[in-house]
């Protein structure tokens, strides 16, 4: 009977991470990055060291050079869940011409990162760090004027990031959150009822045996405690129609946020690529300001 136990219980495990495997597809950004930069910016495919010594696909671009400047400010962009580094492409030309470089990231067991047996919105973290350390390496950076911008999962990663897993060296100076969540459980349980899982007693076993495989729970990871807090200056932008995460999520965490978070509510669904189009003055704004009017909106970088 205990053979027959453990046996039911690897199936599912198994089934279970068969399920929330993200998609893991091959992609090339560069063609769409050499037509966004601006003249004078450089564009470095990379491969850097993850943990688990997995590696992860990453393009740096540097912006181009400014007169009397040695140094400049940087964000690392992470894309959500199922997604890839192409998916945050829209913010890569204002912020270049805004004078950041920019990291963008393959999560692990996404897009042309190393594949994973799970990942996880801690994973994320840890690769958002994996990403931050690579980026204060490099000649040129201003590790103390950094700025973390994530998509959903990327995000909730990105505040964990900030809140928990801050490393050696300055927290990142700003947080954009795009589209986060307000507590994982949430999401899993709209996952679950939309598969037509009902909660008791099977939706229950396999909350709790996420909690396990990720070696956390969910309240201590969940946005709404790491943004009470928060180190650094908070925007969040959130389709006002947004079905996948109901724009109720980022009120509440506006309201668990230190004073000063902002809330930039928007038109359009999950997925805010055509939204920031019509959006990059208010996000450079707010760039602007966090890093204390370092970043200069340059003539034509704004469209509204």
């Amino acid at each position: 009977m205990a053979r027959l136990d453990r046996l039911a219980l690897r199936l599912f495990h198994h089934a279970i991470l068969r399920g929330l495997r993200a998609a893991h597809e091959p992609h090339d950004p560069r063609p769409l990055l050499l037509q966004q930069a601006p003249a004078g910016a450089a564009l470095q495919a990379v491969r850097l060291p993850g943990p688990g010594g997995k590696a992860l696909a990453a393009w740096w671009l540097r912006p181009a050079p400014a007169a009397g400047r040695k140094t400049f400010p940087v964000a690392l962009l992470m894309h959500g869940w199922g997604s890839n580094a192409s998916a945050m492409l829209p913010l890569v030309g204002p912020l270049l011409r805004a004078g950041l470089g920019v990291l963008l990231l393959d999560a692990r067991g996404h897009g042309c990162s190393d594949a994973v047996d799970f990942t996880s919105m801690p994973r994320f973290a840890e690769d958002i760090g994996a990403g931050v350390a690579w980026l204060r390496a490099q000649i040129g950076v201003d590790g103390a004027r950094l700025v973390l911008v994530g998509h959903s999962v990327g995000a909730a990663a990105a505040l964990l990031y900030t809140a928990r897993l801050v490393g050696p060296g300055e927290p990142p100076r700003a947080v954009i959150s795009l589209s986060a969540f307000a507590h994982p459980q949430e999401v899993m349980r709209r996952w679950l009822a939309a598969r037509r899982i009902p909660h008791v007693p099977i939706g229950r076993a396999v909350l709790r045996h996420v909690q396990r495989v990720i070696g956390t729970d969910f309240d201590a990871i969940a946005p709404l405690r790491t943004v009470a807090g928060l180190p650094a200056a908070l925007l969040l932008v959130h389709g006002r129609d947004d079905d996948t995460v109901p724009f109720d999520d980022a009120l509440r965490l506006q309201a668990a946020a230190p004073p000063g978070a902002q809330l930039l509510g928007v038109p359009g669904d999950h997925d805010l690529r055509e939204a920031l189009v019509d959006h990059e003055a208010q996000l450079l704004g707010f760039l602007a300001e966090a890093l204390r009017d370092r970043v200069q909106v340059t003539e034509g970088s704004a469209r509204d």
